[in-house]
């Protein structure tokens, strides 16, 4: 229950009036129940359970929480509602819209900041006559916080899988160098003057024969 239990007639009436207008807003994306007044129809939270002012659903029977909106007007604005109600929408892990009149959006802000609340749209309504015109103020594009992290680790499973499967491109295949002709073997110096000095000692022998001979015929 809001710490304000009575609001001025004029206020009641204008808070009810702007949650019917935005009744009818929501009512195209989801299933969308108010709590106007002193009714209690749709608890969200608990043990004990919430009533904000509207509360966004799914349309299908598992009735899936999808967000809750609170439409302040100026006297209940102040600390004590932000705490108790505005820290607790936030606590839902669902999207937390806040409508405040056009002269009170400095304060509400204020406060939410001061408290550390998140708030996933901020909007202000203003009355022109019997119209009332709503401006987004500030918008948090963050999701819930059971989804932010698993996005990123399904992400991050293809790309190691991948890197696991690359394999490095092999190197080119390199032309196979000729051998070398290989150098003519030289014999050794020593072995050919051992082949060569049998025939210089037959030669010498032949000579000193045939001088032998020559001084013999000059003799006779």
């Amino acid at each position: 229950m809001s710490p304000i239990l009575v609001r001025p007639v004029r206020e009641q009436l204008e808070h009810d009036r702007v949650i019917r207008l935005l009744q009818a807003k929501y009512k195209r994306k989801s299933d969308t129940a108010i709590n106007p007044g002193n009714e209690q129809n749709a608890p969200v939270g608990g043990p004990p359970p919430w009533y904000p002012d509207l509360v966004l659903q799914t349309s299908d029977k598992n009735r899936r929480l999808l967000g809750v909106v609170e439409v302040e007007t100026t006297e209940s604005i102040n600390h004590l509602e932000a705490m108790s109600q505005w820290g607790a929408f936030s606590r839902l892990r669902v999207p937390f819209h806040l409508y405040v009149p056009a002269g009170s959006v400095d304060s509400a802000r204020r406060l939410y900041t001061d408290l550390n609340i998140q708030v996933t749209e901020f909007w202000s309504y203003n009355s022109f006559g019997d119209q009332i015109r709503f401006t987004l103020v500030n918008r948090t594009n963050q999701p819930p916080e059971s989804k932010v992290a698993a996005r990123p680790a399904k992400a991050a499973a293809p790309r190691a899988a991948a890197a696991r499967n690359r394999t490095p491109p092999s190197a080119p295949a390199r032309s196979a160098r000729r051998p070398a002709p290989a150098a003519p073997r030289r014999k050794p110096v020593a072995a050919a003057k051992a082949k060569a000095a049998p025939a210089r000692r037959g030669a010498a022998k032949t000579a000193s024969k045939s001088a032998r001979s020559t001084r013999s015929q000059k003799r006779r």
